[in-house]
């Protein structure tokens, strides 16, 4: 016996021929997924905390049922039939209406055509999708073989098969996510957005790029102190005291400080906080923030953001009494003499919630998610995703920021948020150029993140003229109009079409998301409040590109109540002939190259 075995693994063809074997599986893997459709993909983006209303507008996958059923059902059937299977679909129950002439055998057989159109997108293991009382069942409709008769004809059992047949089609509607960044700040709830994202249910499924408002809060738990002055600042601002404690901060220190020193009643500047605690405490830190920053600033000259050295300047005005230009005059740790210094009292605070935002382990197991699986931009079917832009100068050229351009300057930022993120998670010493950078990538003018000449932070606070705040935006949109710029951004990561969130498209006033030939697309998800409240997802099927015009609050509340499906307004971008196959993307490059590796090995076995 073992003589045969040991002839086996020595014998030259056995050899041979096991590795052919291995070889053409891999080769025939690779040709059906070249062959498959491209997944079905959702973009959204800007979710700014909002995690309850992200959550219900995932659960009802941002409209894509009936889109779904409507490509994977002959022509002939009309809208108001395909929104009835959709009904059936979403309740997972049989419905019977009047209007519609279909008997539950009917229904089965449509659903079993829509999952049928799914499964031809992409191989998923049976166990994963199918409920076990009706597997065999299910499995043998897909096939076209015989199914016994009280299947159509017992009614309880056709009724319970429509509910195993739709938890089905739920499983496998939506393929791929892409989220285009900014989870926090705004709204309380970032840490549900990303215990979503991030739960066996959707993590193998989503590809996440970084938003500024991430890089913030990575840059702070990193051990950037004025990134960790700004995020509180801006949690404070919205007094989201309540986040703060379900990730078990202590703030009494910082509290006890700004009560004391900034009493709200002296608080004339333009701070948000509802509260009189948010607001000493968001005054209290803006000036922490500013003279932290000043350090950075004064430190790193080759990031040029000396126009945002204002200290010196409201000293002055303090100093002579010529205030006019201030809404505030109340600033009482302002050291004349040397403005940017930072008092014992604000060190003290400032080191201790340093030490709070590197070693707090809560936050530490939401931004691990950040840093072990976002990026700074990404390919997928044929399209760049970023968040913000790539950044460019007025003649429509990519623009230098430390020695780079264009899609090398997004690389070399991807490795340093790598490096930082590992640094952090294991508790390691940071390099000071590793932490700066995150706050120029907060809110420098050639940031991929920011895309505005300045983050006018302190006039808007503290100045009256109105003109002093607006923060210009720079020439990414104005870019995407000429073919030049386009072509250029297609050459340069090798794609046909680029995605990007970060500015709000205003619906009401009849913006569209898409440039006209297609190729940009601006997606924002419109959740803070102070963004319309009316938002875009995107989504890619194999024979739609598509923009979703979310629903407000007001809407999915209702919806809700009277349990309908929410209201969605559709933007169509393209359309394809033939369905769109992975071959055509640029994976279906990558795979074709490795396929043909693998041919040629095969080959030369013979």
């Amino acid at each position: 016996m073992n003589s045969v075995k040991e002839q086996k693994h020595t014998d030259p063809n056995h050899l041979r021929y096991a590795d052919i074997d291995k070889s053409a599986q891999e080769l025939l893997r690779i040709e059906n997924e070249l062959n498959s459709n491209i997944p079905a993909t959702l973009w959204i983006s800007d979710l700014h905390g909002e995690g309850n209303r992200f959550k219900s507008i995932l659960r009802g996958r941002f409209g894509m049922l009936y889109q779904t059923c409507k490509e994977a059902l002959p022509n002939t059937f009309t809208s108001d039939t395909i929104q009835y299977l959709s009904r059936i679909i979403r309740k997972q129950s049989y419905i019977k209406e009047e209007s519609i002439s279909m008997d539950r055998q009917d229904v089965i057989l449509c659903l079993v055509q829509i999952l049928k159109y799914k499964l031809s997108n992409i191989r998923y293991r049976v166990e994963d999708i199918f409920l076990p009382e009706f597997k065999t069942t299910i499995t043998r409709l897909l096939s076209d073989l015989p199914v016994p008769d009280p299947i159509f004809e017992e009614e309880i059992i056709s009724t319970r098969l429509i509910a195993h047949l739709s938890h089905a089609i739920k499983k496998v509607l939506l393929e791929r996510i892409l989220v285009l960044g900014d989870t926090f700040d705004r709204g309380s709830h970032p840490d549900k957005i990303i215990r979503i994202l991030s739960s066996p249910s959707y993590r193998d499924m989503v590809d996440y790029i970084f938003g500024n408002h991430d890089i913030l809060w990575m840059g702070a738990a990193s051990g950037n102190q004025s990134l960790i002055a700004e995020a509180m600042r801006i949690t404070c601002r919205y007094d989201h005291f309540k986040m703060m404690n379900r990730l078990r901060f202590d703030f009494d220190k910082l509290a006890e400080f700004a009560e004391k020193t900034y009493q709200p009643e002296l608080a004339t500047g333009k701070f948000k906080a509802k509260t009189d605690k948010g607001k000493s405490m968001e005054k209290a830190l803006a000036v922490i923030q500013f003279k932290i920053e000043e350090q950075c600033i004064n430190n790193h000259p080759e990031y040029g953001m000396e126009s945002r050295l204002w200290l010196n300047r409201l000293a002055e005005m303090l100093k002579s009494g010529e205030t006019a230009e201030l809404n505030d005059t109340h600033f009482p740790t302002i050291n004349f003499e040397n403005p940017g210094k930072l008092t014992d009292e604000e060190q003290e605070i400032i080191d201790d919630l340093t030490t709070q935002f590197t070693t707090n382990k809560r936050l530490m197991r939401l931004l691990k998610y950040f840093f072990t699986r976002g990026k700074t931009y990404h390919v997928h079917n044929n399209c760049l995703n970023i968040h913000a832009l790539v950044p460019s100068n007025s003649e429509g050229e990519f623009i230098e920021f430390l020695g780079r351009s264009g899609k090398q300057l997004l690389d070399f930022i991807q490795e340093t948020v790598l490096r930082v993120g590992k640094n952090y998670l294991v508790g390691k010493q940071q390099d000071e150029q590793d932490q700066a950078l995150f706050f120029y990538l907060w809110c420098g003018p050639k940031s991929p993140f920011f895309g505005k000449h300045a983050m006018k932070t302190f006039e808007r606070y503290f100045l009256n003229d109105k003109e002093t705040h607006t923060e210009q935006t720079l020439y990414w949109k104005s870019n995407l109009q000429t073919d030049e710029f386009k072509s250029k951004l297609k050459e340069d990561f090798g794609v046909k079409r680029v995605i990007y969130g970060h500015t709000p498209v205003d619906y009401a006033k009849g913006n569209q998301m898409a440039s006209e030939d297609g190729v940009a697309i601006n997606v924002d998800g419109g959740f803070a409040a102070a963004y319309y409240n009316r938002g875009h997802a995107l989504v890619h099927t194999p024979h739609q590109l598509y923009g979703i015009i979310l629903p407000t609050p007001e809407e999915i509340s209702k919806a809700v109540l009277h349990e309908e499906s929410i209201p969605l307004d559709i933007e169509l971008i393209d359309e394809f002939y033939q369905p769109m196959k992975v071959k055509d993307t640029e994976k279906g490059k990558k795979l074709k190259d490795t396929r043909n590796r693998l041919l040629e090995r095969i080959r030369s076995l013979v």
